[in-house]
């Protein structure tokens, strides 16, 4: 990539791409530390991202140890990152490369480039809309994603619909009744394509006790219907065929997340074929020197203080890499076995534990007592029966431990379950 001569270059030590969860947090924790600037780089008007449109509990527990609203949630690591002396520059939307860690940004005072000694992808991921779903039928008013509702309710202040249809049942899905509770609209229906819902039990009796959805599982939508707005969508239940009409007036597609990869891609970032994100080490580095990445931009998708608490880790690396160790060291590659989609980090550096000691896994079946079982060059390392199931819709976490005994320098580690274990 050839530099751009006709833009100004501002000089930072860190950029971070993104005022996330994840991104706020690096930022927090590399300003106390680093001599020199480290700037945000958001494209919105306030930083603080998914949070900030989720005006109910259940932020902080895990970063912050305390139970806030998104917004609070959202306000906190603004004002950590401020305090410690990190320069956040929003409504500055990074548009390109021009070169090795020199970034194109684009915001109110004009196109200028960004020349960072390090930078932190910390992108985060976006809900495929209905396009992408592949979701036939009218094209009706009252079709959102949980974000394009929340920005309508909590943002805009503005009115849906009476009666909605909420396509998945994870953790986010939920999150989506209660927006539609506060805007006055009852859900009717929950769809999932799963045998169970994809949120954990306690957040699914709750949420069934307090707001009285009826959740359907083995099920998805095949269609809208609606001239002006929406009127009812038919659900088709995947074992039987049978199909069902629900009237409705609203439609929120949840879930299914894709990370928003386009920067990374563009600057040439490597990608694994199933998360779609960027392939890291331990220690969060890509495999660009220099280049980081955190949060749902690597395991879409994961909570907000989960994805925080990436942003706290990839301190070292980014320190080890201003202080001059810009080889990354030797690692073990991580490979994800059937019923395992992916896994991440997908490389394993011995002496650099991953984020929380865990490796985060995406199962494609269910099993109540997971037997998991680490095998390298034939040798099996360890098998572990686990107290937590493994289900499809949520990360599946793995203690580091148990690819401990791997050989640096052997085959690529593959981590799967033992048959027969439900």
């Amino acid at each position: 990539m050839t530099g751009r001569a006709d833009l100004p270059v501002e000089r930072v030590r860190v950029a971070v791409v993104g005022g996330g969860p994840s991104g706020l947090t690096a930022a927090a924790a590399l300003a106390g530390r680093v001599d020199g600037e480290v700037r945000v780089i958001e494209r919105e008007d306030t930083a603080g991202g998914i949070p900030r449109h989720s005006a109910h509990l259940g932020y902080g527990a895990r970063d912050l140890h305390r139970f806030v609203s998104g917004p609070s949630y959202a306000r906190r690591l603004d004002e950590a990152a401020r305090e410690a002396g990190a320069s956040l520059h929003t409504q500055a939307q990074v548009t390109g490369w021009d070169g090795d860690r020199r970034l194109v940004v684009t915001s109110p005072r004009g196109r200028h480039v960004v020349e960072a000694e390090a930078i932190v992808l910390a992108t985060g991921a976006r809900e495929r809309p209905r396009a992408a779903r592949r979701i036939p039928g009218d094209r009706p008013e009252g079709v959102y994603t949980t974000g394009e509702l929340q920005n309508l309710v909590h943002l805009n202040h503005a009115r849906v619909g009476r009666r909605a249809v909420v396509v998945g049942a994870e953790l986010v899905s939920w999150s989506a009744v209660l927006t539609l509770r506060g805007a006055g609209c009852r859900t009717a229906a929950m769809t999932s394509i799963h045998e169970r819902p994809e949120a954990y039990l306690a957040f699914r009796w709750a949420g069934r006790l307090a707001l009285r959805p009826q959740v359907l599982t083995r099920s998805r939508v095949v269609r809208i219907n609606g001239r002006h707005r929406v009127e009812s969508v038919l659900v088709e239940d995947i074992g039987t065929g049978t199909r069902t009409l629900v009237p409705c007036d609203t439609v929120v597609l949840t879930g299914d997340w894709i990370p928003d990869h386009e920067l990374a891609r563009s600057g040439g970032v490597t990608l694994d074929r199933s998360t779609l994100g960027p392939v890291v080490d331990s220690s969060l580095r890509t495999s660009i020197p220099g280049v980081y990445a955190v949060g749902n931009l690597l395991h879409p998708v994961d909570t907000a203080d989960g994805a925080a608490l990436d942003g706290r880790h990839v301190v070292d690396g980014v320190l080890a890499h201003l202080g001059d160790s810009a080889s990354a060291p030797p690692a073990v590659e991580l490979v994800a076995s059937a019923p395992f989609r992916w896994v991440t980090p997908q490389r394993l550096v011995p002496a650099a534990p991953p984020p929380r000691d865990h490796l985060l896994l995406w199962p494609d079946a269910y099993r109540r007592l997971p037997v998991v079982r680490a095998v390298q060059d034939g040798r099996v390392l360890a098998r572990r029966r686990l107290p937590w199931p493994a289900a499809p819709g949520r990360i599946f976490r793995v203690p580091a431990d148990l690819v401990a005994s791997a050989t640096v320098g052997g085959g690529p580690v593959e981590l799967g379950l033992e048959q027969g274990h439900r």
